[in-house]
C-alpha cells in the first residue's frame, strides 16, 4: 500500500483551505497536510486544527517554510497572484513538486521562468486548470475528439460573470487592480483559454493570430448614481435602487460560505457589518480603486483556420459559461454553471437534436474540477497516470492572455508564433 503524499499548504484561504485541502480529509490514505503557511491567525489555526498539524509546523509566511529543509513531498501553492512567482521559485529550488493555483504569475517573464525552472530541476509543476477535470468538459472534449461535429469551423465561448461576482471580486476584491493582481483576462479566463486550446488542439492546432478589445466601461465615478456615498454604510441615498449595495449583498446572504467568508472570518451579523464599515467590501463600486476591465473579447484564428471568439463580461444575470461549436457535420451548444449544465448536438444530416448525458459531478467546486485536479496531481506523482495538463501545456493559455492584453493596449493583431518566440527568449 502506498504512503500518502505529504503536503505543505501555502495560503489557507478559500482556494487552499476550502477547495483543494478537503481532499486530504476525505482521502487520508492519499494525501496528508503536514504544515501550513498563512498570515491570518484565524485561518491558520483553523486549518491546522482540521488537519491535525502541530504548532511547530504552523508558519506565518511561506518564507518561513522554504528557509527550512524540505518537510513534505509537495507544496500546494495557493498564495495571492503577486506571490506566486517568488514563492513558487523558492519551493522548486528547495525540492518540492508543486500544485500551483492559476494564474502562474502576474507577468509574462515570470510565468515563462516558472515553467523553465521546474523543467530544469525536474520538478512536477501542475497548474490548477480545474475545468479540464470536470465531467462537463471531459464529455465535451471526448465529443470533439471522436469527430462527431466534423471539422470545427467556428467557436463562440462566453465567460458570463454575474454582476454581484464582478463587484465582489473585481471591483472591491483582491483582483480589482492590476498593480495588485493579474490582468483580468488572465486571472479569470486562463481557464477558458486553456479549455479552448485543449479542445481545438486535438489536431495539434494552436492560435495563429489574435486580437482583443476591452475596457472598464461601467464601474467608474462618472457612472455613480445621484446621492451615492463613498461607502455603502454611510447613508447612501442611492441604495434602494442599486444592485451593488454591499448591505444587500453581504448582510442578507447565506453567511456560511463564499462570498461572505471572503469579507471577514467573523460571520456573525455584527462581524459582517463591521467589515463593511471598515473594509474594502463596503466601498461603493463607483468609488473604488479598481482598474481592471469589466468586458473583453479575444478574437482568435487557429493554425487550422478555425475562428474563435472568447467573450468575457461582468454584467450577467447568472454566473456560468456558455458555448457554441459549429462543425461541418453538427453544431454543439453547451451551458456550464452550478444551476444546470447541458450539452446539445444538432446534427446537420438528420436535422435532429440530441441531448448528451453528462456524468454526475461530485460536490467539490467548479463542477467537480477541484477534487479532480487534486486526484490527478496525486496519481501523476505516483506514476499511475500522466496528468492531462502540466505547466508546459498551461503556459499556452497564459501566453494567449498576455498576448490579448498586448493587443488590447496597442490596438493591433498579434502574430502568436512571433509572440511565443519573444516570450521564451525574454
Amino acid at each position: 500500500m502506498q504512503k500518502p503524499i505529504t503536503a505543505v499548504l501555502f495560503g489557507a484561504g478559500l482556494r487552499g483551505a476550502e477547495a483543494y485541502a478537503p481532499y486530504a480529509l476525505n482521502h487520508p490514505d492519499a494525501l496528508k497536510f503536514v504544515a501550513v503557511a498563512e498570515p491570518d491567525d484565524v485561518r491558520r489555526i483553523r486549518f491546522a486544527a482540521a488537519h491535525n498539524i502541530p504548532r511547530e509546523r504552523q508558519f506565518v509566511s511561506w518564507e518561513d517554510v522554504v528557509a527550512r529543509p524540505q518537510m513534505a513531498d509537495v507544496v500546494f501553492n495557493c498564495t495571492m497572484d503577486q506571490m506566486h512567482y517568488a514563492s513558487g521559485m523558492a519551493a522548486l529550488a528547495v525540492g518540492y513538486d508543486m500544485l500551483l493555483e492559476k494564474p502562474m504569475a502576474n507577468t509574462l517573464a515570470e510565468t515563462v521562468e516558472l515553467v523553465e525552472v521546474a523543467e530544469k530541476y525536474g520538478r512536477f509543476l501542475q497548474i490548477c486548470h480545474v475545468l479540464r477535470y470536470t465531467p462537463f468538459f471531459t464529455t465535451l472534449h471526448a465529443i470533439l475528439q471522436a469527430g462527431e461535429l466534423g471539422d470545427i469551423v467556428s467557436v463562440e465561448h462566453r465567460e458570463n460573470i454575474a454582476y454581484w461576482h464582478m463587484a465582489h471580486s473585481f471591483v472591491r476584491g483582491n483582483w480589482r487592480n492590476e498593480s495588485l493582481a493579474s490582468p483580468m483576462i488572465l486571472q479569470k479566463c486562463c481557464h477558458d483559454l486553456d479549455i479552448l486550446y485543449w479542445n481545438l488542439g486535438v489536431g495539434n492546432a494552436t492560435v495563429k493570430r489574435l486580437q482583443s478589445f476591452g475596457s472598464l466601461r461601467h464601474f467608474q465615478p462618472e457612472n455613480a448614481p445621484a446621492g451615492a456615498a463613498e461607502r455603502c454604510t454611510d447613508g447612501c441615498l442611492a441604495a434602494d435602487d442599486c444592485a451593488f449595495d454591499a448591505r444587500r449583498l453581504y448582510l442578507n446572504m447565506d453567511n456560511s460560505g463564499w462570498p461572505v467568508n471572503a469579507v471577514t472570518t467573523d460571520l456573525r451579523l455584527e462581524g459582517r457589518l463591521a467589515a463593511l464599515q471598515n473594509g474594502r467590501y463596503g466601498r461603493c463600486v463607483y468609488y473604488s480603486d479598481n482598474n481592471v476591465v469589466d468586458n473583453q473579447t479575444v478574437n482568435m484564428q487557429f493554425s487550422d483556420n478555425t475562428t474563435v471568439v472568447l467573450i468575457m463580461q461582468g454584467h450577467s444575470h447568472q454566473e456560468g459559461r456558455t458555448m457554441r461549436y459549429d462543425g461541418t457535420k453538427a453544431t454543439l451548444r453547451g451551458t456550464f454553471n452550478s444551476q444546470r449544465s447541458k450539452i446539445e448536438i444538432h446534427d446537420h444530416l438528420t436535422n435532429t437534436r440530441r441531448r448528451v448525458k453528462i456524468p454526475v459531478a461530485d460536490s467539490s467546486g467548479h463542477g467537480g474540477g477541484d477534487n479532480g485536479i487534486v486526484a490527478s496531481f496525486i496519481a501523476a506523482l505516483h506514476g499511475e497516470t500522466t496528468a492531462i495538463t502540466n505547466a508546459r501545456a498551461s503556459l499556452e493559455s497564459h501566453l494567449m492572455a498576455f498576448a490579448a492584453e498586448e493587443s488590447r493596449h496597442q490596438n493591433r493583431v498579434i502574430d502568436m508564433q512571433a509572440f511565443r518566440q519573444r516570450a521564451v527568449m525574454h
